[in-house]
């Protein structure tokens, strides 16, 4: 195992003479800066509904995903660099997903896991679903499943390990000059909705109403005498 992580490591196109191998390493510092943080994300610890359940036991001893450097799970956002969506998003919830989200500190990933969160799932027709988190929050992973089983979300944090192997510092959001702005917090009322539709709400809605078309002439009301017999 310790020859296939330093060959991992050291796969750059430099040679490295054979009696130094086993004392000097070169690689780049994408690899050293991507490795420290697949090796240490921090789930944020809370669940919807039932994907809970199967994200609980995934965390537990027999799949133990700790093995993969994901053992600290976080009940502060602000300790957390990782948002599972484990279950249904309700509008009633999804404000405060977005107010975690916003919390969490750079960088950060979502996954979402199941149907529900990923699509709506069987719920996806109901008035108080949200179909997909995704409207809302980026999201990193999808793992399919209803509800996905303990393997199946294992395979997604290492397919999201896979999406951090790949980045660089040059590129990534939270190196940017640019400053990143919070997602707007969506509104709860009658319906969810979302602040960065308000200007496309606002034109469908103050449009002005269509010109009144003039009623159609009775056909009959020509052969009707003026006492209407």
């Amino acid at each position: 195992m310790n020859d296939m992580k330093r060959e991992n490591i050291n796969s750059t196109k430099y040679d490295i003479p054979p009696e130094l191998q086993n004392a000097v390493t070169i690689t780049t510092l994408d690899k050293i800066y991507n490795w420290g943080r697949r090796s240490s994300v921090w789930p944020l610890m809370f669940g919807l509904a039932c994907c809970a359940i199967e994200m609980i036991c995934t965390a537990a001893s027999r799949y133990d995903f700790a093995r993969f450097g994901m053992e600290v799970m976080r009940p502060s956002p602000r300790q957390a660099d990782l948002m599972i969506v484990s279950g249904t998003v309700t509008k009633k919830m999804i404000p405060t997903i977005v107010r975690l989200y916003n919390q969490m500190p750079e960088p950060k990933y979502v996954v979402a896991m199941g149907a529900c969160a990923s699509g709506g799932g069987p719920f996806k027709e109901g008035y108080n679903v949200v179909s997909g988190v995704d409207r809302y929050v980026p999201v990193d992973v999808y793992i399919p499943g209803c509800p996905p089983t303990p393997q199946a979300l294992i395979h997604g944090l290492i397919s999201l390990q896979r999406r951090i192997d790949a980045q660089s510092i040059k590129t990534v959001r939270w190196y940017g000059k640019e400053p990143i702005d919070a997602i707007p917090v969506p509104v709860l009322g009658p319906d969810v909705i979302d602040p960065r539709q308000i200007e496309i709400i606002k034109q469908n809605t103050l449009k002005p109403p269509a010109e009144e078309q003039p009623a159609e002439a009775d056909p009959w009301s020509s052969r009707l005498d003026p006492g209407g017999r």
